[in-house]
């Protein structure tokens, strides 16, 4: 074996192994995404993160610089599980194997994204998410539905927000989990049973702000495909405004928050009164025009028959105009005077319709019908018993019982006839008397007319 000299060997000093090991792990990985828990957190005054990244099974070091975590959406903690784009390198001072973090996500959220866009881009690429298939909101439902929670938040954002702009229209509440494995179905049962029974115009899918996997179901394929099945306009009211989901995109349209949806689905009736007075305003406005150019007309037709000397068909003409402008004036101040009875009276009956006053009367009247049931089915069961009483000493006095028991018996032949004369039987003739108690069987010997 060959002797190697001292100027033979190739000796590396601890910098340069560090610095080929380093250059050796950079060139060799590139950016990989890297699953953990987070432990060892520290946050020194330069701005900078270390931390350890670890499984059950192999830990590693990691650093993220100032410049990278200063876009974190989140607060990282010990203990989190986390998703980081790193590259893979070694911190030659120390001689530690560490990962440099580009990026970091919560592990959760990062598969939930992933899985979100990938549903996205899928139901695009099959059109539901396409303009062609939005329903038109109706102007004014006659009811409206919402599928949300009926204890959350939303639901009573959306009901202040209708009693406000236009108490009239009924709203129909499908009850539904809004988080959690059960959500998504019971929406979708929903959303087939309003379809089904077609009881509203109009369907609001609603629940508040959350997490992403807060607002997972309404991210849920059999929901999406729910919505666009629905033959009923369906208006996407989930989380906060800066909250999307996949029933955003399929619905019909999507509003911002509830209380928006709610405000999308209604009109003001503030505006539909000031409509309606700017209506009569225009016909007050037409009717002084008509008036004016008939005037005019009439003015015109005068003077051309003064031209041709008329006199007394003028001043019949002037005494009908007189009679017509009086009658139009009427009609027009009684067409005014109807017109605005009939707007205090859609006024009036817009403010009877809140729904509290009406509730609040239905109630007392439920409690007094129920009290007055209750005193008649009394009086009424005293009434039955006192007639049933007096029915039953009616019916005992009447009864052949009572006149068996002063002695007296029912005779009848074998048919059960009962007998009256004597002749009604022939000697031999077996015949059987009834007592009070008892019967006796007797054989006729002989009969004697009375």
């Amino acid at each position: 074996m060959a002797t190697v000299t001292a100027a033979q060997r190739d000796v590396y000093t601890v910098s340069r192994l560090t610095a080929e090991a380093r250059d050796l792990l950079e060139a060799h990985f590139p950016l990989i995404w890297v699953e953990g828990e987070v432990s060892n957190l520290s946050r020194p005054a330069s701005g900078h993160l270390y931390f350890t990244l670890k499984d059950p099974k192999a830990q590693v070091r990691c650093a993220m610089f100032r410049n990278r975590n200063r876009h974190l959406g989140f607060r990282p903690e010990n203990g989190m599980q986390v998703l980081v784009r790193a590259g893979v390198s070694l911190y030659e001072a120390r001689g530690d194997f560490q990962l440099i973090v580009e990026e970091m996500e919560e592990a959760g959220h990062g598969a939930l994204q992933r899985a979100f866009e990938a549903l996205k881009r899928r139901l695009a690429a099959e059109g539901l998410f396409a303009e062609a298939h939005k329903r038109p909101l109706p102007a004014l439902p006659r009811r409206i539905g919402v599928i949300t929670s009926p204890t959350g938040a939303a639901i009573r954002d959306i009901l202040s927000v209708l009693g406000r702009r236009f108490p009239a229209v009924p709203v129909l509440v499908y009850p539904v989990a809004v988080q959690g494995a059960e959500a998504a179905p019971e929406i979708v049962a929903a959303l087939e049973r309003a379809n089904r029974r077609a009881e509203c115009d109009v369907l609001i899918l609603a629940r508040g702000g959350g997490s992403l996997e807060d607002l997972w179901a309404f991210n849920d394929e059999r929901v999406a495909r729910a919505i666009h099945a629905s033959r009923i306009p369906v208006v996407s009211a989930v989380g906060h405004e800066i909250d999307f989901t996949i029933a955003d995109f399929v619905a019909d349209r999507r509003a911002p928050t509830p209380s928006a949806a709610a405000e999308l689905v209604v009109p003001d009736r503030r505006a539909w009164l000031d409509r309606l007075r700017g209506l009569e305003a225009r016909l007050h406005q037409r009717l002084r025009d008509h008036l004016h150019r008939s005037t005019e007309r009439l003015a015109a037709l005068e003077a051309r028959l003064q031209r041709q000397h008329p006199g007394r068909r003028i001043r019949q003409h002037l005494q009908r105009l007189d009679e017509l402008a009086a009658r139009l004036q009427r009609a027009m101040r009684l067409a005014l005077h109807r017109r605005r009875q009939r707007l205090e009276t859609l006024e009036a009956r817009l403010h009877r319709f809140s729904p509290l006053p009406r509730l609040q009367h239905e109630r007392q009247r439920v409690e007094a019908l129920r009290h007055r049931l209750h005193q008649a089915l009394r009086q009424r069961l005293q009434q039955a018993r006192q007639r049933c009483s007096t029915l039953a000493r009616q019916l005992h006095t009447v009864s052949p019982l009572a006149t068996l028991d002063r002695g007296y018996a029912i005779v009848t032949d074998a048919q059960g006839h009962v007998l009256q004369c004597a002749t009604e039987v022939a000697p031999g003739t077996r015949v059987t008397a009834r007592l009070a108690r008892g019967r006796l069987h007797c054989l006729v010997e002989e009969t004697e007319d009375a």
